[in-house]
């Protein structure tokens, strides 16, 4: 083995572990917090290794950064689109995809490739804070009543979602109807309680107003 091969051995070793350690920051410190999720968790990390592994083991095969960029997201999508994957989820692959892409080809240094990864993690974090919402968890749930699922009684269906769990939902999104059982699937996004008044008790007093 010539030097040469050795310093490219040493620095792929040294970006695959900026590239685990980035990854881990952005999946187990950031979208598990706030959206916890083990199964996609689990599943992005081990993606973005391979994607990884593959892109660094063809670096030198000619290949451009679009053409290793396209393949995996193509990729992604088609092994994706049978689930039932969202858009939250779908933003946090992508950041997989180009975290491990830049980390396996890019054209950077070692340290430039270490700050612009905690750049993109800061920015994800700040993200969820302020647009996300902080706190804001996801569960999906069996609802019997669903002459509330039409969009003109859709206040009253969080509210009867809030009465009923004891949960701060704030948003509901329907995904499937079955009207042989009269059972509808949601997916609600709920609040932790960390106010005083919860939004729940928010939404009675609202609805005490009104039918009064």
């Amino acid at each position: 083995m010539t030097n040469i091969d050795l310093i490219t051995n040493v620095d792929f070793l040294f970006r695959f572990i900026a590239c685990i350690f980035s990854l881990w920051i952005l999946l187990h410190q950031i979208m598990n917090r706030f959206s916890p999720d083990k199964e996609s968790i689990f599943g992005f990390f081990l993606f973005g290794c391979g994607v990884y592994l593959v892109t660094g083991l063809l670096h030198n095969v000619e290949m451009s950064m679009g053409f290793a960029f396209g393949l995996f997201a193509v990729f992604s999508m088609l092994r994706y689109r049978t689930e039932s994957i969202s858009i939250h989820n779908m933003t946090y692959l992508f950041l997989v995809i180009v975290t491990s892409l830049l980390s396996s080809v890019g054209p950077l240094t070692l340290l430039e490739l270490i700050i612009l990864n905690m750049f993109v993690c800061i920015l994800v974090a700040v993200s969820e804070v302020v647009v996300q919402g902080r706190g804001v968890q996801v569960k999906d749930v069996t609802y019997d009543r669903i002459d509330l699922i039409k969009p003109e009684n859709y206040q009253e269906l969080l509210n009867d979602l809030c009465h009923r769990t004891g949960l701060n939902v704030v948003r509901a999104d329907i995904e499937n109807i079955n009207f042989l059982r009269d059972t509808a699937s949601l997916k609600i996004h709920f609040e932790l309680q960390t106010k005083t008044r919860s939004v729940c008790e928010d939404k009675k007093m609202m609805a005490d107003k009104a039918n009064s």
